[in-house]
């Protein structure tokens, strides 16, 4: 990509995220922008994106594939893995090439290179001075991301800490309970793609950009579209049934 049409892409990206900031946006949506922005700018073909609890534990938020999800949650599941150094440490990790650090995370190197990952780096969510969370972003062919490429990730990574604690300053007793509505909402989600997939026999990633779409169309965010499927049985059919409209038009 030359530098001129790179420049701009970046700057679009970063000025997309920010002018959600000024929105009533829909945090779980805004994060998944994030990965998909990061997949498309960086020398990386799929980003995830963990977020921590009040308790320091890690839940997976947003993935720009399906096996990127899973991958994602087999570092959880195996408590090891680049995102969960990045987040003890709220530094970068970077491995350039999976294949000569098998012993550093035994389940997660395996596990990545099954599924076609060569390369790994992790960026961290910071806020008042700790780790909010970290974006992990997977290659599949060995390379260290640049410097420009590490610059973008940790932009875009700090808007989204920045999309967490909008409007307050960041200390604990303010980002905790932002923290917490964000998991919230990620739960609500998680039920609601889970419920399409069986529904509509597609993929999760599949199910989620249906209640994307539904939710733009319909000029709300995707997790009030979730919670009604999941707490409004009325409201479900009628919902479903949009939804089915929306997969015979792609």
């Amino acid at each position: 990509m030359a530098d001129d049409a790179r420049e701009a892409r970046v700057l679009g990206a970063v000025v997309t995220l920010v002018d959600n900031l000024l929105q009533d946006f829909d945090v779980v949506e805004l994060l998944t922008d994030l990965t998909e922005q990061c997949a498309n700018l960086l020398d990386v073909s799929s980003a995830g994106l963990l977020l921590a609890d009040a308790r320091g534990g890690l839940h997976l938020m947003a993935a720009t594939s399906d096996r990127t999800e899973e991958i994602e949650l087999l570092q959880l599941q195996a408590d090891e893995g680049p995102c969960l150094d990045c987040y003890a440490t709220a530094q970068p990790v970077s491995i350039a090439d999976l294949s000569v650090v098998g012993g550093r995370w035994p389940r997660f190197v395996p596990a990545a290179r099954e599924a076609g990952f060569a390369s790994v780096h992790a960026v961290p969510m910071t806020a008042a001075g700790s780790a909010l969370g970290a974006l992990g972003l997977f290659g599949t062919r060995p390379g260290a991301l640049n410097e420009s490429d590490l610059l973008v990730a940790r932009s875009l990574a700090h808007v989204a800490s920045v999309a967490i604690v909008q409007g307050h300053p960041p200390t604990p007793e303010t980002v905790l309970p932002r923290l917490r509505a964000a998991l919230a909402s990620h739960v609500v989600v998680e039920q609601a793609k889970g419920f399409l997939r069986e529904r509509l026999d597609v993929t999760v990633t599949e199910a989620f950009a249906l209640l994307r779409r539904y939710a733009r169309e319909h000029d709300t965010h995707a997790s009030e579209v979730a919670r009604r499927l999941m707490s409004e049985p009325a409201a479900r059919p009628l919902i479903v049934e949009a939804i089915v409209r929306l997969t015979a038009a792609v």
